[in-house]
């Protein structure tokens, strides 16, 4: 094996290894309880796996057809900016519309800082 076939199989895995995360991160969103876990799951694994797949979607291209492709980096940059940034967002407007936290929840931290806000 030479070092283009290493690379082409390391850019291979990281692709493989985002779509295992993509599909645990949708059994995270059928089995969590609320909205809060279900946010979690969904920004953070996602998010992990795009960035996986898309990084290893670009080091092929770039390895293969020595392409630096600049809108796989602005992919990259997309993801990794708006993602927690609309998880956090979400879960903030679920809180201020009351929605019920799981009944495993054993703590509510942002209770006291909002009510001191208003």
């Amino acid at each position: 094996m030479n070092v283009s076939e290493i690379l082409e199989f390391l850019s291979a895995l990281l692709i493989l290894l985002g779509a295992i995360i993509s599909v645990i991160s949708a059994i995270g969103l059928i089995r969590f309880p609320d909205v809060y876990t279900r946010s979690h799951a969904a920004t953070k694994s996602a998010a992990l796996a795009v960035l996986l797949t898309l990084v290893g979607a670009f080091f092929y291209l770039w390895i293969t057809q020595s392409l630096v492709s600049v809108r796989l980096l602005l992919g990259i940059l997309f993801v990794f900016i708006t993602a927690p940034v609309s998880g956090h967002l979400i879960c903030r407007a679920a809180y201020r519309s009351n929605v019920k936290m799981a009944d495993t929840a054993t703590e509510d931290e942002l209770e006291g800082i909002l009510r001191q806000n208003e």
